[in-house]
């Protein structure tokens, strides 16, 4: 598995929102490109625009946020190639929901967030036959290359 390259800053972008937004899921955007791994460029940070009363454990995107961040992705040349979210009070791993609401083509970044305090972050990619994830290792590098 090819890994997921992350700026330090972009890690600590991600923990700020989750952060902020525990109790609840929050999420966001990874754009970048793919080539000898998957080498984020910029992190985005989305609205978690659930509103069934589930967003501790639950979060969506809107189509209208997806088509903003793919144009802004674009534009900058770059293409959208993964999500973050995270699980208040979970471990760092894809729930059933995950699973059912995946797309082969991303990586998927979580956060746990235990009692407020950011954990663990893991990358995960579903598999082509959508049975499961496969765990996507993270590699801490500078993103001025």
């Amino acid at each position: 598995m090819d890994p997921l390259y992350l700026d330090p800053s972009h890690g600590e972008a991600i923990r700020r929102h989750g952060r902020e937004a525990f109790p609840e899921e929050c999420c966001g955007f990874l754009f970048g490109r793919d080539g000898g791994g998957r080498h984020i460029v910029s992190v985005v940070s989305e609205t978690n625009v659930r509103e069934d009363g589930s967003r501790h454990n639950r979060f969506s995107i809107s189509p209208e946020g997806f088509m903003r961040a793919d144009r802004e992705a674009r534009g900058a040349g770059l293409d959208i190639v993964g999500f973050y979210h995270t699980h208040p009070n979970a471990p760092a791993r894809p729930s059933q929901y995950d699973l059912d609401h995946a797309w082969p083509v991303y990586s998927y970044v979580i956060l746990s967030v235990q009692e407020g305090k950011p954990a663990a972050m893991t990358s995960w990619v579903l598999q082509e036959d959508r049975t499961g994830f496969s765990e996507q290792p993270i590699v801490l590098v500078s993103a001025a290359r």
